[in-house]
């Protein structure tokens, strides 16, 4: 049973194949310190992802000058990447090292949460992978993507890392003409073609999502590094597109990827983007705000 008198702090997280973001918050939902640390994707490892949670949460204790409470006094919100796979979902929460309770959503409803404040609205994300979600008036609930690598999360860091490899591995064979992006790549990854090979053999989504600023970097002199981008923004457009195909809702954009590519999406789209939505982590604390609410 949770009580509600022990409770010192509320803690919403974001965490993804990229980073982790942490908001700390008194009893009442103030916002007090936030901090980040690395990955925690639920595919990237379920131990690897608490070590990050914490190691964030702590920073951010210290930020406050205070020491970190005991974690049965907090109550812990979070949206992570891969949440929707059952199995990893239940090894995260067996793993819970003590916090009073857990509220646990994917990524993508936090962000949604933060960014429309759970009034309806679309939201698309893109960083290592990719996804989008909706909020209907009726309260119901949709998503696509987020099928993960390497199959889906088209338009992602990873995705376009992956086909960046492939052309660049095209190049060296001569079967695709040469130019920056594959140069780059090239130079990235080791600098012939064994070690491209070698970087391969052993690449994740993480590393692949690495090479996607390089197609950024390139897309002002290398068609190959623009036509990926040109893809990447329809893939993203495709998605807010499946879940409201009226055009109708208020559509944000997450992920470092996502705001890199909304120049490239469509006048009328960007006209429906909210200029700077919230942090996901902020959508994360409501789902702990909405926990301690129906709580009897």
């Amino acid at each position: 049973m949770l009580l509600l008198a022990m409770i010192s702090h509320l803690i919403g997280v974001d965490g993804g194949g990229t980073g982790t973001r942490v908001l700390v918050a008194d009893r009442h939902g103030v916002v007090l310190a936030q901090a980040s640390a690395g990955p925690s994707a639920l595919g990237q490892g379920i131990a690897s992802a608490w070590q990050s949670i914490l190691s964030a949460i702590k920073t951010a204790f210290q930020d406050l000058q205070q020491e970190t409470p005991v974690w049965y006094q907090c109550v812990l919100g979070a949206g992570l990447s891969g949440v929707n796979n059952k199995p990893w979902r239940e090894q995260f929460l067996a793993m819970n090292p003590g916090f009073a309770r857990i509220a646990l959503e994917s990524d993508a409803y936090t962000a949604l949460l933060a960014a429309h404040g759970g009034q309806a609205g679309v939201m698309v994300a893109a960083g290592t992978g990719s996804i989008a979600e909706a909020l209907y008036a009726d309260g119901t609930r949709r998503q696509v993507g987020g099928w993960g690598f390497p199959v889906g999360d088209e338009g992602s860091g990873a995705w376009m890392g992956l086909r960046a490899m492939a052309h660049a591995q095209q190049a060296v064979d001569g079967r695709a003409p040469g130019g920056a992006l594959a140069d780059r790549v090239l130079q990235q990854c080791g600098g012939s073609r064994q070690t491209l090979q070698q970087w391969c053999a052993v690449a994740r989504q993480y590393d692949y999502a690495q090479l996607a600023r390089t197609v950024f970097d390139c897309a002002h002199s290398d068609t190959v590094a623009e036509n990926l981008l040109r893809d990447a923004a329809a893939a993203l457009e495709s998605m807010a597109t499946a879940l409201d195909p009226q055009a109708v809702l208020p559509l944000a954009i997450y992920g470092s990827v996502g705001r890199s590519l909304m120049p490239r999406l469509a006048p009328a789209t960007r006209d429906r983007c909210i200029p700077t939505p919230r942090d996901a982590a902020y959508g994360a604390l409501t789902l702990v705000q909405q926990l301690l609410e129906e709580t009897p």
